[in-house]
């Protein structure tokens, strides 16, 4: 109990209240300035103001006279409060160094500082504080504006137009993009020369270790089933030559030519163990480096035929893009 007891008396939480007071204490005046705009706005429309004057003449003239008359002062008192409201704010900021720069202040919340400013124009701009002052009720916690029915469809229409910008304008680029493939005279010429050969190592050098790791897990992952091959192969095939055929004629024949049979499947055996084994040498990454090099120019070689390719499978890749784009995703959302 002592400690929420301290808790509640802590000098962050008597900021929070002060501000909380404050922020409600401007809430209800910009709600009044505001009514008093829209009053005042109306009361100078002829026919409002014949009608007003006929409804509740005593009013009408109380109004004329203590408020209409002074409508101007009136509102530079609330001009006042509201401009003390920003530089307390301000003030708030540079303490808790809540920007990254001491003037970013008025900046950010440019609305505030324009609605100081006395005319009529700028006297709309401070029913942008109520969302100013809504935002900050949200950030305390008294308040949880994702609740609310209108803030529900500002979301969600707010989320379909800006799909549907963004959509517009990714369109907008990968067209742009195809006039400039379909214009370009050399574009599989530029790849292979400016993405293709500056990297043309690296390239080499995955292509190598590629080789290896799918040989290596795929020998690993079969090597049973490929041992039995090689033994059914070499099997087969010194049954089907007819040196062996005369040798088992011969008295012990038959014991040689399977001893010869076992003999040749385990060279066999080991030769490709050992074959997959040396893929990790030095050597063989050295001869397929080699290989590879001598056949990247040729394969890199463009033609009027290499080129035609190259940009149809751009622009169809794009035409792709373009109808993933195009699809509209916020349908499917919001059915």
């Amino acid at each position: 109990m002592s400690r929420t007891r301290a808790d509640r008396g802590s000098p962050s939480v008597f900021i929070e209240r002060i501000h909380l007071v404050w922020d409600l204490v401007i809430i209800v005046l910009v709600v009044a300035n505001l009514m008093l705009l829209l009053i005042d706005g109306l009361f100078l429309l002829s026919p409002l103001n014949d009608a007003f004057e006929a409804i509740a003449p005593g009013l009408h003239g109380a109004y004329d006279r203590h408020i209409h008359a002074n409508f101007v002062a009136i509102d530079l008192v609330f001009v006042a409060i509201f401009v003390l409201d920003v530089l307390l704010g301000w003030a708030a900021a540079i303490a808790e160094r809540r920007y990254h720069r001491w003037f970013f202040y008025p900046f950010v919340h440019w609305y505030d500082v324009l609605g100081c400013i006395p005319v009529g124009g700028f006297r709309l701009l401070r029913i942008l504080r109520i969302i100013s002052l809504l935002h900050r009720l949200q950030r305390l916690g008294l308040i949880d504006i994702r609740q609310w029915r209108l803030y529900g469809v500002y979301a969600k229409y707010y989320d379909i137009l800006l799909e549907e910008l963004s959509d517009r304008i990714a369109l907008r680029q990968l067209v742009s993009i195809q006039e400039q493939v379909r214009s370009s005279d050399s574009l599989s010429q530029r790849i292979a020369d400016e993405v293709i050969m500056p990297r043309k190592q690296e390239l080499i050098h995955e292509i190598c270790r590629r080789l290896e790791d799918m040989a290596d897990s795929a020998y690993r992952a079969n090597r049973d089933d490929l041992m039995r091959f090689i033994s059914a192969l070499v099997r087969r095939t010194l049954a089907e030559s007819p040196e062996i055929k005369r040798l088992r004629r011969l008295p012990l024949g038959g014991q040689v030519a399977s001893a010869l049979d076992e003999a040749l499947s385990d060279i066999a055996q080991r030769l490709v163990h050992e074959a997959i084994e040396g893929l990790h040498s030095p050597e063989f990454d050295s001869l397929v480096a080699h290989l590879a090099d001598s056949s990247f120019d040729a394969w890199l070689r463009v033609d009027v035929h290499t080129d035609r390719v190259t940009e149809q499978v751009l622009l169809d890749t794009l035409e792709l893009l373009k109808e993933q784009v195009a699809r509209q995703r916020w349908k499917q959302r919001y059915d």
